[in-house]
């Protein structure tokens, strides 16, 4: 009709909520896929020593690497299926940590223990993905998709926690079984005073990290408000 403008069809963008849980979800699958593995493995593992299950499983679940794989892809399935909804993992803060932690994980892995042992087939994929994928794509998720600006110096000495509670369960339990997950907190073989000068390099290095992670997400919200602070404070060029 004259005088009325052509309608045309909105071109439709990728939101970022959009691509955020669908990078959750992925990495999320990916986890949960190694973890699978790796357990089956742990399981039949302790099956052919003629050990229980449930000591298959305790082996497993007593690995820093695992507990913290597993609770990076919980805090992704979370935030898949329910992004609106706060809860603890899906905190700033909580998610801040785990990216802390997964690093740790991929570099003393990498550095001290990979050397170990020599997996093939399906259990040298899930070592890939729990030792060197995760420790990649969860710090970058965190990078790209986590709101900045809401963390506290003194988060990363609440994130310390964590590292020294389960220090405290793997000294006990190698004290009451003999089984230390990782051959830098082997009190047998180093001591308790190897194995305290261990602990505090460990802490101090967790420590490091979270003070980086603290700077960086204090860094990226200056970036981003500075220059929404300065178009609201520019004149209106009509008046």
């Amino acid at each position: 009709m004259p005088g009325v403008s052509e309608i045309t069809n909105p071109v439709k963008m990728p939101r970022p909520l959009h691509l955020k849980r669908v990078s959750a979800a992925a990495i999320a699958c990916l986890a949960w896929s190694a973890l699978a593995v790796q357990v089956y493995f742990d399981i039949d593992d302790a099956l052919a020593k003629n050990q229980s299950v449930a000591n298959g499983l305790i082996q497993f679940f007593s690995f820093f690497t695992i507990q913290t794989n597993m609770l990076i892809a919980l805090l992704l399935t979370i935030s898949f299926a329910r992004p609106q909804t706060e809860q603890f993992l899906t905190r700033p803060s909580v998610n801040s940590a785990l990216a802390s932690y997964i690093i740790i994980v991929g570099v003393v892995y990498a550095v001290m223990l990979r050397h170990l042992w020599d997996p093939h087939g399906m259990q040298l994929v899930a070592d890939r993905v729990l030792h060197d994928a995760i420790p990649f794509l969860y710090p970058l998720y965190w990078l790209v998709f986590l709101p900045k600006g809401t963390l506290r110096w003194t988060d990363p000495v609440m994130w310390l926690i964590y590292p020294i509670v389960y220090f405290a369960y793997s000294l006990l339990r190698g004290a009451a079984f003999g089984i230390y997950p990782y051959p830098f907190i082997d009190v047998t073989r180093l001591g308790y005073t190897g194995v305290s000068i261990n602990a505090i390099l460990f802490l101090g290095a967790f420590f490091g990290l979270g003070v980086t992670f603290a700077a960086i997400d204090w860094a990226l919200a200056g970036r981003v408000t500075q220059p929404a602070a300065g178009l609201a404070e520019r004149p209106n060029s009509d008046k």
